[in-house]
């Protein structure tokens, strides 16, 4: 039986705005495994990207208990979460989120600096992956030298660069076309297939499919979606 990576045990967000107390997340209770591939679907406002912000600790609950790997880390401070972030977690954003003065190479490297790995095992470490991703011949470019997709994959090499325990995607294909989005989703299967964990975060209920498990999100709360609805 497969591991359970993360656990959120009756987790709610709430924001205050103005005199009003808005709730965003409400009593969320998760498990996942690890080597799934989990999508989170859910329409705009649904509560979704404050789902993953706190999955990636870039946001803490209001209420309720975050496991990572058995830990406890709701209430760690700030140097703490940033250490885990850049160990545990790969981040893949909807807009790349690339240095657009530095190469494919480069980008890809960057978290590797915050590790502290030695130049050479860097660069090493950055190539493999970009050839992984399909890269190996534009690892020099920058990105305004490469296609959308092509980007996509530069952000995906480097949020596999430091082997992190979960691969968080935020809306991966939402600023590509449908064929360069399904390519994404292809390499997205890969690794998923090679054991990677994934956590997606989409509104398109065919790329939600690419996922083993789809989960939706809906004011705030989660409900299991059955893979062939439509």
């Amino acid at each position: 039986m497969s591991k359970t990576i993360l656990s959120l045990e009756q987790l709610s967000k709430s924001y205050q705005m103005g005199e009003d107390e808005q709730t965003v997340l409400k009593s969320i209770n998760l498990e996942i495994k690890k080597g799934e591939f989990l999508s989170v679907l859910g329409p705009s406002g649904s509560g979704k990207s404050t789902l993953m912000n706190i999955i990636g600790m870039l946001d803490e609950p209001t209420s309720g208990r975050y496991f990572l790997s058995g830990s406890l880390v709701d209430h760690l401070g700030e140097k703490e979460l940033a250490a885990i972030r850049n160990k545990e977690i790969g981040f893949i954003f909807q807009q790349f989120q690339l240095l657009q003065k530095w190469t494919a190479l480069q980008n890809t490297e960057l978290p590797l600096i915050y590790s502290g790995l030695p130049a050479k095992e860097r660069r090493s470490r950055a190539e493999a992956m970009l050839s992984r991703v399909g890269l190996g011949e534009k690892m020099h470019n920058r990105p305004n030298q490469l296609s959308g997709g092509q980007q996509q994959r530069v952000a995906i090499a480097r949020a596999l660069v430091t082997q992190p325990s979960i691969l968080l995607a935020d809306e991966p294909t939402g600023a590509l076309d449908q064929k360069t989005g399904q390519q994404i989703m292809k390499l997205f299967r890969e690794l998923h297939e090679e054991g990677k964990t994934i956590v997606m975060i989409t509104h398109d209920l065919d790329v939600a499919k690419n996922g083993s498990r789809i989960i939706r999100i809906l004011d705030g709360e989660l409900g299991e979606v059955n893979h062939l609805d439509s």
